[in-house]
């Protein structure tokens, strides 16, 4: 296997950290925008595969490329004869390195999928064009050429997505909702040590998700026909009390625009599929005046003579999410809400994994949201390169067995998940 990773930010980084520790691939090619940026991913992953002992020459490489331009994108990955293509940067430019890669004739690995549109007349109550719609639509042309486009196996998407299918295969008998809940209790300190406002992933992709209408989908809704089942709702809406474990405890969850609920009615069976964020208090009233003042817009405006985003310019002036981790405390929670069927009796259960930022600092010098997304596709690639997986055309992390990725996350790559069994008259709840 040889890998081209594009994006050397703080996802990029810490699963670079991550593959310097396997032996799976033959090559693995840095690239950012940035050449600095590509060049210290390479150094610290380097360093660290030496540090355990690996013998021969480093099979990490540093390069430039602009990711929003397909034709270089094919052009850097047939340079280095790259079987996989593994896109880490934000979901803007998901499409060209998507296209790139297959005129490359590379698989394809993305965390996040295509951009929607929010429908024009009717923007919550009906889909307008969806999460991941550019992609799938290409299908056809990815199993003509033989190969795999695996979208979303970050985190959430992702490692949410296998859970679901774990449960499906081995917990379940029917299943009344697939409901991702994320949430955490995460703080960011200034130099002084007060808090302060400073997201674990990009603000872009932040006001994206949230301020766009969130998508739910219903199988009475659907029939036969997996795209009627998709409907909308105003941002932030049914917000619910959800205890999340590991000390993490209750957080306020509200429904939130993101891939697993386009992706999971495609391969599961379910009467509803759902995703619910822990956004807090501040980011909810933050997010609403971003968008009062026009200030999650993506149209550029002109500024002194100079034109602007103002998305961009409000994702400029935050701190870098790569960067904050020394100053972070505290726990980050993805997992699905699971309830339905065993034997003819009611069940709730929910698998989650937990990612702790001291421990991913200490060991990774990442900080614990970038880590837990970067764990994934690497485990994936890992499967991929094994034949464990395989594949053609377009498809989720839910469109593959579920048990050999649970397997190599917990054991080799040392990651354990949880599962709880929860009261299904009251799922939100934890165990007492």
């Amino acid at each position: 296997m040889r890998v081209l990773m594009i994006g050397a930010g703080g996802v990029g980084d810490a699963a670079a950290k991550i593959a310097a520790e396997r032996d799976f691939f033959e090559l693995w090619v840095v690239a950012d925008y940035s050449p600095e940026r590509a060049e210290a991913t390479v150094a610290a992953a380097t360093a660290r595969r030496e540090g355990r002992g690996a013998g021969g020459a480093t099979p990490f490489v540093a390069a430039q490329v602009d990711a929003s331009d397909s034709a270089a994108v094919t052009a850097l990955a047939r340079e280095h004869r790259a079987t996989h293509v593994f896109n880490a940067v934000d979901p803007r430019f998901v499409m060209p390195i998507f296209e790139g890669a297959l005129a490359a004739g590379a698989d394809y690995l993305d965390m996040a999928m295509s951009l929607s549109t929010p429908h024009p007349q009717r923007p919550y109550e009906l889909p307008g064009t969806k999460l991941g719609d550019l992609q799938l639509a290409r299908a056809g042309e990815w199993e003509a050429a033989g190969r795999l486009a695996l979208l979303g196996i970050g985190v959430e998407p992702g490692l949410s997505d296998v859970f679901a299918r774990y449960a499906a295969d081995e917990l379940f008998d029917e299943i009344d909702e697939l409901g991702t809940r994320d949430g955490a209790n995460l703080v960011v300190h200034d130099e002084e040590g007060n808090e302060v406002f400073a997201p674990g992933f990009s603000m872009w992709t932040i006001i994206e998700e949230c301020l766009n209408p969130p998508v739910v989908w219903e199988a009475e809704r659907a029939g036969d026909d997996v795209e009627a089942g998709f409907s909308t709702m105003a941002p932030f809406a049914e917000p619910e009390i959800f205890d999340f474990p590991d000390g993490i405890g209750p957080v306020e969850c509200v429904h939130v625009e993101h891939e697993e609920v386009l992706l999971m009615p495609r391969w599961l069976d379910a009467r509803r599929v759902t995703f619910k964020y822990g956004l807090g208090e501040q980011m909810i009233a933050m997010l609403r005046m971003l968008h009062e003042l026009g200030l999650d817009s993506t149209d550029p405006v002109s500024v002194g003579g100079v034109e602007v985003s103002p998305r961009d310019v409000v994702a400029a002036v935050l701190p870098d999410p790569g960067t904050i981790g020394p100053r972070m405390t505290g726990r980050t929670c993805a997992g699905v809400l699971v309830t339905g069927t065993k034997d003819g009796a009611p069940r709730a259960v929910y698998l989650h994994h937990v990612a702790d930022n001291e421990v991913t600092m200490r060991d990774y010098d990442a900080q614990a949201v970038v880590w837990q997304t970067a764990i994934n596709p690497v485990v994936a690639l890992e499967l991929l390169a094994t034949g464990v997986w395989s594949g053609s055309g377009v498809k989720g992390p839910e469109a593959f067995d579920a048990r050999p990725f649970l397997e190599l996350l917990a054991g080799d790559y040392g990651s354990p998940w949880g599962m709880e069994e929860r009261d299904p008259s009251a799922p939100n709840r934890s165990p007492a």
